[in-house]
């Protein structure tokens, strides 16, 4: 039986240079937790994101994906669209904050340019914010 279906690992790999490192995520409890007691808030029509400057080190975002939203596959598919058009427009976040992530469950529905769209304009946004403070 042979398989001429490419192998996962056997493409390469697009963007490499521009990934999401684990270095730029929010990744421990008590990190959201403090983003959310301390931090602002952004609204924005299919998502909530929320803020807090730090002193040092480089800008972490996370996602909030709660199963209100709907089944695993739902979430799961919200986040890697999330996370997609975060590490597009992680460029815009120059100086270190903690940013969590809230989408609503119209971010399955809408077209994903309009998601890449709206998280540019919530990062651009947000470090406007920064700055005048």
């Amino acid at each position: 039986m042979s398989t001429d279906a490419p192998k996962r690992d056997a493409q390469p790999a697009a963007g490499r240079g521009s990934a999401f490192p684990r270095a730029a995520r929010l990744l421990k409890h008590a990190d959201f937790e403090r983003v959310y007691k301390q931090g602002r808030r952004h609204f924005s029509s299919h998502m909530t994101v929320f803020y807090l400057q730090q002193a040092e080190g480089n800008a972490r975002v996370g996602f909030t994906v709660g199963r209100v939203l709907g089944g695993a596959v739902e979430r799961n598919r919200i986040k890697r669209r999330m996370r997609e058009a975060v590490r597009l427009h992680r460029n815009l976040l120059t100086t270190p904050m903690d940013i969590v992530i809230n989408p609503k469950k119209s971010v399955l529905k809408i077209d994903f340019t309009v998601v890449i769209d709206e998280v540019s304009r919530a990062f651009g946004t947000i470090a406007r914010k920064v700055v005048e403070k």
